[in-house]
């Protein structure tokens, strides 16, 4: 049995082949395909300069322990907007059609990312909603106004208690109905309660979150049957835990793959050995995106997925000290470096035939 990205890669030209099978096409004929990516990032505490009285945000403020000053909030905004513009632009030309996003303060600095050169001419729309967080960090998505048109959404709140009884405030799941083309998909952003205080403590908060957004699926499944779900975001587990492998039950291998299993093609970039970020030396993929198994069907007529990666161009790689080869982040032990976050963004591509 093959393992890794060895594995992937024969799997996608399998996947590849039966598309190109069910489409009749021949070598010698001149098919053009429909691609579209999908992409989700953790921005690394992307905060504006103002003091939220109603949130700990007080170390990202220019009188704050970060010094965050407007010039490094700026500096942040440029950084975000070029991993964004560049993630899939090598391979298809252009930015992600529909990107997850966690770590964001408020819509003010989604607005202004949006809005940065390198990301203005994309006119990219935003679904969020404020969270109730107390660092006050939310999720949301964006979306290209041409081809995606969102049609529903809703912020499903975790709720979380102390052992003491009292509330832990964390991330909404957000839910994204919409029309991709003429397809409709529904896309949930998420980021997971963290691993603070340790894996093991900190596990029954994301296996209640696993829980919600398994309620979230089923929900849009016993609506739809057929429903395209995406489901993406910052997990704080890895894609062999429990989480996503006995409450989600999402399989990392395609044989057997069903319409009404969880399709998760990171399982086997994370037995490879790759990771989106790295702690004490070790490789993590909590940086997640994975589908219903209807989004493997081989049919001219819609969209199916062709391949995923983790984007980790070298720029965004930190090339010495303690943290050499790991995501160049913002700050590092304590100081500020400029670099971009300390998560690398994951993505897919969907693929359709053009008639």
């Amino acid at each position: 049995m093959c393992v890794g990205k060895t594995c992937i890669k024969y799997m996608y030209f399998v996947v590849l082949f039966c598309l190109l099978m069910c489409f009749g096409v021949h070598s010698q004929d001149k098919r053009q395909y429909q691609v579209k990516t999908i992409a989700f990032y953790n921005l690394e505490n992307l905060f504006d300069t103002i003091n939220d009285p109603d949130t700990f945000d007080d170390d990202r403020t220019p009188a704050g322990k970060d010094k965050w000053t407007a010039i490094r909030y700026h500096n942040k905004l440029r950084n975000m907007a070029d991993v964004l513009s560049g993630i899939s632009h090598q391979k298809i030309h252009t930015a992600p059609d529909v990107i997850g996003v966690c770590e964001v303060e408020n819509r003010t600095v989604l607005e202004d990312l949006v809005n940065e050169p390198t990301l203005r001419d994309k006119n990219y729309g935003i679904v969020h909603f404020d969270s109730p967080d107390e660092r006050g960090i939310d999720v949301a998505l964006l979306y290209k106004k041409a081809m995606f048109s969102p049609t529903s959404f809703k912020s499903h709140r975790l709720l979380l208690f102390k052992e003491n009884e009292f509330r832990d405030y964390t991330r909404d799941q957000l839910v994204v109905g919409g029309l991709l083309d003429d397809e409709e998909f529904f896309f949930i952003v998420n980021h997971w309660p963290s691993r603070s205080g340790g894996e093991a403590r900190s596990k029954p908060n994301r296996m209640a979150a696993a829980k919600l957004n398994r309620r979230i699926i089923d929900s849009l499944v016993r609506l739809d049957a057929n429903a395209r779900i995406i489901s993406m975001g910052d997990f704080n587990d890895d894609p062999i835990d429990d989480s996503l492998k006995k409450v989600l039950k999402t399989v990392g291998e395609i044989e057997g793959v069903t319409s009404d299993l969880l399709f998760n093609p990171m399982e086997q970039l994370y037995k490879k050995g790759e990771g989106s970020l790295a702690y004490r030396d070790k490789w993590n993929i909590f940086d997640q995106i994975f589908f219903t198994g209807n989004l493997l069907s081989a049919t001219k007529e819609t969209y199916s997925f062709w391949n995923v990666g983790i984007f980790n161009p070298s720029y965004l790689v930190t090339t010495s000290g303690k943290y050499k080869g790991y995501p160049y982040r913002t700050y590092a032990g304590g100081n500020y470096t400029g670099g971009y976050s300390d998560h690398f963004p994951v993505y897919i591509t969907l693929i359709k035939l053009v008639e």
